[in-house]
């Protein structure tokens, strides 16, 4: 399996016939895999936390503001303990794993996985991000390509721009903030060049910043997703550029 990193949206992706298209199209190109493990954004937690593995697991609705309907959305994957277990097992004394026995999934997981593998039959496991540091996040990354070779697509899911309280307009089609365009070239061309040093700089060479990210929380995730590539020099194919609400949505695969 390849890794990913996607720009995961806010529900109202779900409706939205142009990206949501974007990423069943790329779905549909990726082997199946027999099980997913995701890194959202959504869940920052120190020691490295696993979520909940039983079958069926309840969803988190951790937005507000949206429509009623999002909040009665269901995606119930089938027990994902044998990948709990394996991943655990994959990190160093030095990096402790807290098993989240309630903890279900949250939007930055389960609205990209509704689109892409919309039947649930896949086991689902979320790790948090115990640190935003990009040379620990690639250190994880590292230890978790093992699971490509068993069948494990490994997704680092956030958002190449995130300002939000910085955009003037909330319309699915709005113009893109000159910000948001300077930082998602920049990455473009560094992820063109493989160039990790660069992007792992970000926060004193990245035009845009800190518009582009207020908080980093939703541009660290590629961290663990370039950890898990076999070379993480070599560049990734960038399966999805432009921009939703302003904010690029361009997502990465790499080998």
């Amino acid at each position: 399996m390849p890794a990913l990193y996607i720009g995961h949206g806010a529900p109202p992706l779900l409706d939205d016939p142009v990206w949501s298209g974007q990423l069943k199209a790329w779905a549909a190109d990726l082997p199946r895999p027999k099980a997913i493990l995701i890194v959202s954004a959504h869940w920052e937690s120190a020691p490295l936390m696993l979520s909940a593995t039983a079958p069926g697991t309840p969803l988190i609705y951790d937005f507000g503001g949206f429509a009623p309907r999002y909040y009665d959305e269901r995606y119930e994957t089938p027990d994902a303990s044998a990948l709990a277990a394996r991943v655990a097992a994959m990190m160093p004394d030095t990096e402790p794993v807290h098993q989240h026995a309630t903890r279900g999934l949250d939007h930055g997981a389960w609205v990209p996985l509704k689109i892409m593998y919309p039947e649930g039959d896949i086991p689902v496991l979320q790790m948090s991000m115990p640190t935003h540091d990009p040379g620990r996040l690639l250190e994880i990354g590292r230890r978790l390509r093992p699971l490509r070779d068993e069948g494990v697509l490994v997704i680092g899911s956030g958002f190449l721009t995130h300002g939000l309280p910085f955009l003037k307009e909330f319309r699915i089609e709005a113009t893109a903030p000159g910000w948001s365009k300077d930082f998602d070239a920049w990455a473009g061309e560094a992820l063109a060049r493989g160039d990790v040093d660069t992007l792992a700089s970000y926060r004193d060479l990245a035009p845009g910043m800190p518009y582009a990210h207020p908080t980093v929380e939703h541009y660290t995730p590629l961290f663990v997703t370039l950890g898990a590539a076999t070379d993480p020099t070599v560049p990734g194919e960038q399966r999805i550029e432009g921009y939703w609400m302003g904010l690029s949505k361009r997502s990465l695969q790499v080998a």
